[in-house]
């Protein structure tokens, strides 16, 4: 988050690592989003890019209905291990959940689901910048 503090708000007024005139979405404004498309049981593969060209097979329920095109670029976990590319993306939100843990919203290739879990804010997850 660039040293921002976490933003539970909507819109978040997190800036972040996105340029200007773009923020980090908050936990808040990603339950929206999801909200909005009918839930944690669906809402995955409308936001997932469809096809398997960057996605495993099945890649389950992909309809990128909004044309969001959600990726799957796994994380960067402890000892700088990469892990998942082409299984599952994580993306942060802007909210912690405690001093070390942060929200996040995660996608697998086969389901349709969307997850909101937290872990560790020092490893290397996605992030999606949102236009003000």
């Amino acid at each position: 988050m660039n040293g921002a503090a976490s933003s539970s708000a909507i819109p978040s007024g997190v800036q972040g690592v996105c340029p200007t005139g773009w923020h980090l979405p908050s936990d808040a404004e990603w339950t929206q989003l999801i909200d909005s498309l009918g839930g944690e049981s669906v809402a995955g593969g409308k936001l997932k890019e469809t096809g398997t060209t960057h996605w495993n097979s099945p890649n389950t329920g992909a309809t990128n209905e909004i044309g969001f095109t959600a990726l799957p670029g796994g994380g960067r976990y402890f000892g700088g291990s990469f892990d998942g590319i082409g299984n599952y993306g994580n993306w942060w939100s802007a909210t912690e959940n405690s001093t070390d843990n942060a929200w996040y919203r995660y996608m697998f290739y086969n389901g349709s689901n969307t997850f909101r879990l937290n872990y560790f804010k020092e490893l290397g997850f996605s992030v999606r910048c949102v236009r003000n």
